[in-house]
């Protein structure tokens, strides 16, 4: 058990508001045809899940889309399975600050790069990777409405009852992508 892990978390909650509150992007959508880039955010602490996001990234790349997805794992090792996939960058527990901020510079690219969509796979609703999602530059964003929904940072919420399977959400969320054909702008906070 960590030591004072509650109060850690409410300091990196409100860091992250505060950042949220600074910053603005440009929620955009048009179509599933005009996806360029596409970021993942995914909790890799669900090895059998990545077979799943493997399928996922294929079809993308079929589609010529350029598809990054950045993940945590909650341990200071990274199972074999994670290591040389180019596609896949990985932040693990000792890479956060102590209040469970990403630390790499590369968690710092991922919210600053303006991906055309971002989909959030983090069912446990990690911290870590809401961080990450909530501050994207990205121009649509996926996930589920989490704990509190009102404070979400996403365009579309998909309602899963649990047990969500990967496979199955990112079906629907693909389906849902594939029906929105809209070309409005709306500046909101990130």
């Amino acid at each position: 058990m960590e030591l004072f892990r509650e109060i850690r978390l409410k300091v990196g909650n409100y860091i992250l508001s505060r950042r949220r509150v600074k910053a603005s992007r440009k929620a955009f959508y048009n179509s599933i045809e005009q996806v360029k880039k596409l970021l993942i955010v995914w909790d890799a602490s669900r090895p059998l899940e990545f077979p799943a996001l493997t399928e996922f990234y294929n079809r993308m790349q079929e589609r010529g889309i350029k598809t990054d997805i950045v993940a945590y794992y909650p341990g200071d090792t990274l199972p074999d399975q994670y290591t040389a996939i180019r596609y896949l960058t990985c932040i693990r527990r000792n890479e956060l600050n102590r209040f469970y901020i990403p630390s790499l510079p590369e968690a710092e690219k991922f919210i600053d790069t303006p991906y055309d969509v971002l989909i959030e796979i983090n069912f446990d609703s990690l911290f870590p990777l809401h961080y990450i999602s909530s501050l994207s530059a990205a121009g649509f964003k996926v996930g589920l409405p989490g704990r509190t929904p009102g404070d979400s940072p996403f365009d579309l919420m998909m309602d899963f009852k649990p047990p969500v399977r990967t496979d199955e959400y990112l079906k629907q969320v693909l389906h849902y992508l594939e029906m929105i054909n809209s070309g409005t702008t709306e500046t909101v906070n990130k």
